[in-house]
């Protein structure tokens, strides 16, 4: 089912529960959405292969032989676009499984309607945070190493020029190690400056989503040479700034 709205955003709500699929559209369509659903992930796929959505909400328990887990590891392989995950399993190592796989929010069930809005349009400004304002007549560019970092337009360009894309995350983890080049940052502050306090993170969700920046940036992503572990602190850029 797909119903349009006068939103420029289109959601795409996966969960298999037909009132949890209807009580999402409903409130999402009140707050001008255009919105989706699908029951399982042969749904999702044939969703995903006839238009471009801006975020994906995701039940983590589905039928059909594929979690969300699986699906989300599916959808990271091939997209970028932002994951949310609502489950009624609210166990630890789901929650860090999640953000590990590329999940950019966990949200348990039962949830309030409000919260998950809120998340989801922190998740969608950061993702495209000009969207609704006018071109800037300038453009803030950290450059490292001949590589460019366009923070207005949210696009990293390797030093061939070819666009390397960035999930929510990854961008604002480079960003971070950017911002704060030489200066070791240990998981606690990272967590601070890339997902803030109102999304609980673990120190594993660091190290995984280090591990994926560093196969975007990295000539061998086994010796890195910008991103540094330091034992027992935390991590280090120490790419040239240009």
């Amino acid at each position: 089912m797909s119903v349009s709205s006068r939103h420029e955003a289109h959601l795409l709500v996966v969960d298999d529960d037909p009132r949890i699929r209807q009580l999402l559209t409903t409130y999402f369509l009140d707050e001008g959405y255009a919105v989706t659903g699908a029951a399982n992930g042969a749904e999702m796929r044939d969703h995903l292969r006839q238009r471009n959505f801006d975020i994906i909400l995701l039940d983590l328990v589905l039928p059909g032989g594929q979690d969300g887990l699986d699906l989300a590891r599916e959808i990271r392989a091939q997209s970028d676009v932002p994951i949310m995950m609502l489950t009624g399993r609210d166990d630890v190592v789901d929650r860090i499984v999640g953000l590990e796989v590329g999940a950019d929010d966990y949200i348990a069930k039962p949830f309030h309607l409000r919260e998950v809005h809120a998340r989801l349009k922190s998740i969608l400004r950061r993702r495209k945070p000009a969207a609704h304002q006018p071109e800037p007549q300038t453009e803030e560019t950290i450059g490292f190493e001949d590589w460019k970092l366009n923070l207005v337009r949210r696009r990293l360009l390797d030093p061939e020029g070819n666009e390397v894309e960035l999930s929510t995350g990854e961008f604002d983890m480079l960003v971070a190690f950017l911002r704060h080049a030489g200066r070791v940052l240990t998981r606690e502050v990272l967590m601070d400056m890339t997902r803030g306090r109102n999304l609980e993170a673990f120190d594993r969700t660091i190290d995984a989503q280090i591990v994926r920046l560093r196969r975007k940036i990295e000539t061998d992503p086994k010796r890195p040479q910008f991103i540094k572990a330091v034992r027992g602190v935390g991590y280090v850029f120490t790419g040239r700034l240009d």
